[in-house]
């Protein structure tokens, strides 16, 4: 019996080590944290995201905030968790594609924290020529003396009306 308790023991152990990651190389500096964002939302239509390496990116409090118009032509921002926005953008990635690929950034950093206007191209799939959507992400981090966390993202996409300038853009 008391083999049959080690051997499940064992097991346990093997089990608990494979579901472990460690993501520490993802959140040291400022470019491996905006990178693994990119990366982590990003695959082809079938493709599934690595959800926890996403939540790992976030602080307990983050909040991402795609802005718009609404219906009626008001300007809206929407507050979501990460938890959220896996909820409701992780199964139309999975199913349409998408690549979403830094064109540009701009980054200030005082102290601790950091403010990183990220431009973006977006595609659903890595051949396709033109992107269908391009915007810029406002990227709030913290460094907590260990790490990098996202604070918030904040992003709008470009329209006819309100096309991205050109000091967001590669030269």
């Amino acid at each position: 019996m008391k083999k049959l308790y080690f051997i499940l023991f064992l097991i346990t152990l093997g089990l608990n080590a494979q579901e472990t990651k460690d993501y520490s190389k993802q959140v040291v500096t400022i470019d491996s944290i905006i990178e693994t964002l990119y990366s982590v939302i990003s695959g082809d239509a079938g493709v599934e995201r690595d959800w926890d390496l996403f939540k790992h990116l976030f602080h307990k409090d983050a909040k991402l905030i795609p802005s718009g118009k609404s219906k009626d032509g008001k300007h809206v921002a929407r507050y979501i968790t990460p938890e959220e926005y896996i909820k409701s953008s992780g199964k139309w990635l999975l199913e349409n594609g998408f690549h979403e690929v830094e064109l540009n950034r701009q980054t200030q950093t005082f102290g601790n924290i950091t403010q990183v206007f990220s431009t973006y191209e977006s595609f659903k799939s890595k051949s396709d020529a033109e992107p269908f959507m391009r915007g810029i992400n406002s990227i709030q981090l913290m460094y907590d003396g260990e790490r990098w966390w996202i604070i918030n993202i904040y992003w709008m996409q470009e329209s006819e009306k309100n096309p991205i300038p050109k000091v967001y853009l590669p030269n």
